[in-house]
């Protein structure tokens, strides 16, 4: 046990907010899990609360796209150019956002071998193998995240004998690795309804996400695992459990904890289970005024106008910005004093990615639209109660389509279901293309992290846009943490093979 603690508290010292001893998953403390195995899962699911906020993984996934930017706003957000090398695609193994990913992927994976090995005497049971079942299977998912976002890393599934300093493993044999454990496991887990914890919707998401990223991971298209992509979003359509809401704003209610479209999601809550607080990294200062808020928001956050402009008029979508004259709670037009006393206008055009002394008041406060796409309720906090879905339905029906255009086949149907979902009365599409898809995926998507991973996979991750300069391919992976690497030099080393 002595080698994996020290293997991985390093992780947990440099980032020692995780939080496993506060309050859990399900909202109940630890020592309450008595009676059964699966409730003490939860120290498995706990980094999963800062994915959206100081765990950097949805800063990562966001703002190195071509939708979501941070510009300097005279003196506030300049945060040392943290958010700006992002944007830019700049930045380097001491980068904020970088080193916090892999100490909560890897915590993640500590806190399930750990289980698995807790359970291993108590084999037999239905209720232990499907325990076990499902760690295995959320180790795999954050094994997903860090071949998605460092490459080859160390693929570790011991606890007490985990090397000290392993060595890191190759991407593609991670892959195979992962995908193989979870089809394992997957018929251990019974039916359920559930949407925090792992069920099959969840499992057939990721094999499905698996499956549709497998040629960057492996560095080869297999045209058997476009089907294989095809078949496991029909597996999640078929279980009959999830659908389309009718508002395409639907499953972003502050009410949103049984929208029959979210699969899996991070269940958070303004008080019991915070950490969902990007609302106050893009409202305005006086925001406040509109949601009749009991803090002020960070002015932070916006959406880059070439973005903005591909959403069009009657768009449901659209509704998610904010944008022109803003008003208070009571309908009273908005005056920012700090812009000298003018109406607050946001404006959608940004001058710069950096805005300072050559730019005006109103332009450093009021540029860019500002993203609602969550609802932010009536009283909002500094932390919204919104669950966040890791998996929805409309991303099913969006990979499904897209596994089918990549096998030759059409995807108009499953396109045209989201698509005339939020543009009520809109033509059906015909002939759906994948530079058409990835489009509509980054109307449908924006702001749940999925940006990054699919502009690679489209190979549009390296171009050009604004603000930004062509960059090359190894920008396509994180590079591992220099403080991680000054604790195990063997992260710099050449990767070796699991076998």
């Amino acid at each position: 046990m002595r080698k994996y603690i020290i293997f991985i508290s390093l992780f947990i010292i440099q980032f020692g907010c995780t939080k496993l001893d506060d309050v859990l998953y399900d909202r109940i403390p630890a020592d309450e899990y008595t009676a059964d195995p699966i409730l003490k899962m939860s120290p498995i699911y706990a980094p999963m609360r800062e994915f959206v906020d100081w765990g950097g993984w949805w800063f990562a996934q966001e703002l190195p796209g071509d939708g979501v930017v941070c510009p300097t706003r005279g003196g506030d957000w300049d945060d040392g150019g943290k958010w700006r090398v992002l944007h830019q695609h700049t930045w380097d193994n001491n980068t904020e956002a970088i080193n916090s990913m892999w100490g909560r992927f890897y915590n993640g994976t500590l806190e399930a071998n750990k289980f698995i090995e807790e359970m291993q005497s108590l084999a037999g049971d239905p209720v232990i193998d499907e325990a076990m079942a499902k760690a295995k299977i959320l180790r795999s998912y954050y094994y997903y995240l860090l071949i998605d976002n460092y490459g080859n890393v160390p693929y570790v599934t011991d606890f007490l004998n985990a090397p000290q300093q392993p060595m890191r493993n190759f991407r593609d044999e991670i892959f195979h690795a992962i995908v193989a454990n979870i089809e394992e496991n997957l018929p251990l887990v019974q039916p359920s309804i559930s949407k925090t914890g792992v069920s099959r919707g969840m499992i057939f998401s990721l094999l499905t996400k698996l499956y549709l990223n497998h040629a960057v991971y492996t560095g080869t298209e297999n045209p058997d695992y476009w089907a294989k992509a095809e078949a496991y979003a029909d597996s999640v359509i078929a279980l009959g459990q999830y659908s389309l809401e009718s508002d395409a704003l639907g499953p972003f209610r502050s009410t949103n904890q049984n929208s029959p479209e979210n699969i899996w999601v991070i269940p958070y809550h303004e008080d019991r289970y915070e950490g969902f607080n990007l609302h106050m990294r893009t409202l305005h200062y006086n925001s406040n005024l509109t949601f009749d808020m009991t803090v002020g928001p960070w002015n932070g956050f916006a959406v880059m106008k070439d973005h903005y402009d591909t959403y069009q008029d009657g768009d449901r979508r659209k509704d998610g910005f904010l944008v022109g004259q803003q008003y208070t709670f009571n309908g009273e037009p908005i005056i920012d004093q700090g812009a000298g006393g003018v109406p607050l206008v946001l404006d959608p055009y940004i001058p710069s990615l950096i805005m300072g002394g050559g730019n005006t008041p109103v332009e450093i406060r009021n540029s860019g639209a500002r993203v609602v796409k969550f609802e932010i309720k009536r009283g909002a906090k500094a932390n919204l109660d919104n669950h966040f879905p890791i998996f929805r339905y409309a991303d099913v029906l969006l990979m499904r389509a897209e596994a089918r255009i990549r096998q030759g086949l059409s995807g108009d149907d499953d396109v045209n279901l989201v698509r005339q979902r939020a543009i009520p009365g809109a033509q059906p599409w015909s002939g759906v293309t994948l530079e058409m898809l990835l489009a509509e995926r980054g109307r449908e998507m924006f702001w749940e992290a999925h940006r990054r991973q699919d502009l690679i996979r489209f190979g549009e991750f390296n171009k050009a846009w604004w603000e930004k300069s062509a960059s090359t391919a190894d920008r396509n992976i994180f590079p591992i943490p220099q403080w991680a690497i000054d604790t195990n030099p063997n992260l710099a080393e050449p990767p070796v093979s699991l076998n």
